[in-house]
């Protein structure tokens, strides 16, 4: 991998890995329509250090949400002398604790499913012109929730139900071309949450399942012979992905104060369209 080729993959994790339009479709349709080929032990060491600029993005812009919700998780934990019962009172009675449950909630749809179906995922992201037909499903899921959901409620009052909607619409984002951040934010809006909420929940929720990610693939990582000749596009990748998220996210929090999801929805459309047309000449 050129020094080139790391910082374009890396802005576009970092990028796309928040704005509604797949990430994993975009990694894998890039270089299948440039015919950039990678050794897969690398690429999948470069696909580790991408995800974590993508949580450094996320640390950076909300770390002191995360902290706030972190302490007050733990502060529940303080109701275990009562009992189960003890601890969802104070979860109800503090608002950073009983986001730090839904949080806990919603990650567990996509932790199950990443487990169990992780080599029939790996087989996904090799054909192009599924993940081109599933963009085309993060676009409905986009428009869809844009015309139905009614947007009037607020972060503060999520239910478990709602982050467990929210989780699986994230669990269903594994398959390359369904967007993480797409389908949290559609799923959010059709449960009723305003469209800024919906993202900030959303990019909460993604850090745990980042961090998971990261970790599990690490052993994609510690395989590469040399490693440390492999450093520097590696290192590129990462700061690209951090730079690339953190101006994503800010532009997407302000975006959706006003705008739309619809944009996004006509973009996927004309990718997937276009990468599905290249796919049959090919």
């Amino acid at each position: 991998m050129t020094f080139f080729q790391a910082l374009v993959l890396g802005l576009l994790q970092g990028a796309t890995e928040f704005i509604p339009i797949s990430s994993s479709a975009h990694l894998t349709l890039l270089p299948w329509l440039l015919n950039w080929t990678f050794d897969p032990v690398f690429k999948g060491a470069f696909d580790v250090l991408t995800h974590w600029g993508t949580l450094i993005a996320v640390l950076t812009v909300f770390w002191r949400d995360l902290w706030a919700i972190l302490t007050g998780g733990v502060r529940t934990l303080g109701g275990l002398k009562q009992g189960v019962r003890g601890v969802v009172a104070r979860a109800h009675a503090d608002l950073q604790g009983r986001l730090a449950w839904l949080i806990v909630i919603g990650s567990v749809p996509a932790a199950l499913l990443g487990f169990l179906l992780e080599d029939f995922f790996e087989r996904i992201f090799g054909a192009p012109r599924t993940v081109s037909l599933l963009l085309l499903v993060t676009a409905g899921l986009l428009a869809w929730a844009e015309w139905r959901g009614r947007q009037g409620r607020q972060i503060e009052s999520l239910t478990w139900l709602d982050a467990l909607w929210i989780g699986l619409g994230q669990a269903v984002a594994i398959a390359p071309g369904i967007s993480r951040s797409g389908a949290t934010m559609a799923t959010a809006i059709l449960r009723g949450l305003r469209r800024e909420a919906a993202a900030r929940f959303g990019f909460l929720l993604s850090a745990p399942v980042i961090v998971g990610a990261g970790v599990w693939q690490l052993k994609d990582l510690v395989q590469i012979e040399g490693w440390t000749a492999s450093l520097p596009p590696l290192l590129i990748g990462l700061g690209s992905a951090a730079v690339a998220g953190y101006v994503c996210i800010r532009f997407l929090l302000n975006y959706l104060r006003r705008g739309r999801l619809y944009p996004f929805a006509v973009y996927c459309v004309i990718v997937g369209l276009t990468c599905l047309v290249v796919s049959f000449i090919r």
